[in-house]
């Protein structure tokens, strides 16, 4: 079964080079702890890593963020390393998707394989769809090699979150994360289509007792999470009230939403607030007969909402 993960070398901040001199450029960078790709960047040669490691995003990241983790690794943990550090990963091309499941003492049980659509030209995450429309075989491939990844770091009685990617050039499969948690973003999409929600299976776990295990009995054949994002600065100059999000949210039986701006805020510091190249506005959570469906009812539930942005 061919299968890989991607060559990694751990980032120094204190270092200028950040510990890895002229070697193996290009590589993709991001925070040993993190989410929503935030300050996950493309780094082309040691100039670049070095103008990242200084940029303020960065520093803030490290001043504010990572000490209330430190506590906890120090406290609970003996690993060697904490979030102080960054990770340089080799630059993976293909179909990203996550496979998420949970452990019941040794033994995993899927959840489900969700595809990931990523901006062409930023990267940034546009879509996310259950089931995955990925051939079965496929699946079961990637399914596997994220069985394996999650016994090799010992997990035990927990949720899993392993982000991989298939490139279809040379059928390789590469992890990029292995997370002892859930996606909570996709709890609602597996409910949609099976009939449990992933925070129903995480509150049985917590206490101790074997979730259900459904397949396919939810109402919907396909659901699929958009996060909605503006790509230049601008400011909000009008956001839905909550009666409007309960008007779109009423256009379609089963739909979320989240709205994650305020009226006159400014969205303009990509880096700091996500992934450097856009800023996510509000997320929308739909169910449909199947993923085509869905194109058309994001569009509606969108208009209904109403955001309206001025340039900066």
């Amino acid at each position: 079964m061919p299968e890989a993960t991607p060559r990694f070398r751990l980032v120094d901040p204190r270092l200028a080079d950040g510990g890895l001199g002229d070697e193996g450029f290009p590589w993709f960078v991001k925070p040993v702890k993190g989410a929503f790709s935030l300050l996950a960047s493309r780094v082309d040669d040691p100039a670049a890593l070095a103008a990242y490691l200084v940029q303020p995003a960065v520093r803030g990241y490290l001043d504010e963020y990572v000490p209330i983790f430190n506590t906890l690794v120090r406290a609970f943990t003996d690993l060697e390393h904490d979030g102080s550090f960054f990770i340089a990963e080799e630059p993976v091309h293909g179909a990203q998707v996550t496979v998420e499941g949970y452990l019941l003492g040794d033994e995993p049980v899927l959840l489900g394989v969700v595809d990931s659509t990523l901006d062409p030209a930023t990267g940034s995450f546009l879509r996310f769809d259950y089931p995955s429309a990925l051939p079965a075989d496929l699946q079961q491939r990637m399914v596997d090699v994220t069985f394996d990844a999650v016994a090799a770091h010992d997990l035990h009685n927990t949720l899993f979150n392993v982000e991989l990617v298939h490139d279809p050039a040379t059928d390789r499969l590469s992890i990029l994360e292995v997370n002892p948690r859930m996606c909570g973003q996709f709890a609602d999409l597996y409910e949609k289509v099976d009939g449990v929600n992933g925070y129903e299976v995480a509150l049985a776990l917590a206490v101790g007792e074997r979730p259900r295990h459904l397949v396919r009995q939810g109402r919907f054949g396909a659901a699929a999470s958009f996060p909605l994002r503006v790509f230049e600065p601008v400011r909000v100059a009008h956001a839905p009230a909550d009666r409007d999000l309960r008007a779109a949210e009423a256009l379609v039986p089963g739909t979320l939403v989240w709205t994650e701006c305020v009226e006159g805020q400014a969205l303009a510091d990509f880096r700091a607030a996500e992934d450097g190249h856009s800023s996510r506005y509000a997320i929308v959570n739909l169910g449909g007969e199947d993923a085509t469906a869905l194109s058309g009812r994001i569009d509606a539930v969108r208009e209904q909402l109403g955001y309206v942005f001025e340039a900066m």
